[in-house]
């Protein structure tokens, strides 16, 4: 096999089982076997398994934000237009932490905290310089500041009720409740200069 697609099929084994079964209840040993390949392969393309994970993570990061950013509706105002991106960008996070990872290891794992501290700072970087791209709202100089702040308190204010949350149910209300009550003036506060 050729190395990418060994790592190719490293991937696809390792997506597989972290959303059949998290993150933290996936081996190593689980991965290689579902890849067909040695355990020590593995460790010749990625460091750890977090490495495949952030690898993973990143792909689907990367792909769902073009997405996310070219299929968002052009005609809708500035504060729609931002609000809209940021709903949907908010879901992805949830999305990559309910399907990926898992709530369990998240919430019961220290390492999780840092992983998901790095994978947080790449996705802002990767939806400011998304948003810097697309969005027609006046560039001032302190643009990039204000959407990173509207990106900072979105994501630390989903995040913090996805972690409290009990239910799916529980989720979609707050998710509903956030874009209803909060949104609207934390997208306000970032644009109005």
């Amino acid at each position: 096999m050729e190395a990418d697609k060994i790592k190719d099929s490293i991937k696809r084994a390792a997506q597989d089982l972290f959303r059949k079964f998290g993150y933290h209840k996936t081996s190593v040993n689980e991965i290689a076997k579902r890849a067909k390949i040695a355990k020590a392969t593995i460790y010749k393309y990625f460091d750890s398994k977090e490495h495949v994970l952030h690898t993973l993570l990143m792909d689907y990061i990367r792909v769902s934000v073009d997405d996310l950013i070219l299929t968002n509706t052009p005609e809708m105002d500035e504060e729609a237009h931002l609000g809209n991106l940021i709903m949907k960008t908010c879901r992805l996070s949830y999305t990559v932490c309910n399907e990926f990872i898992g709530w369990d290891f998240i919430r019961e794992s220290a390492n999780s905290q840092d992983f998901l501290k790095n994978l947080s700072n790449e996705l802002e970087d990767l939806l400011l310089a998304s948003f810097t791209r697309i969005t027609a709202i006046r560039k001032t100089d302190n643009y990039h500041q204000r959407m990173r702040f509207l990106i900072k308190c979105s994501k630390s204010i989903v995040f913090s009720f996805a972690f409290t949350s009990v239910s799916d149910s529980d989720v979609r209300k707050n998710f509903v409740s956030f874009q209803k009550e909060i949104l609207p003036y934390l997208v306000k506060a970032a644009i109005t200069i």
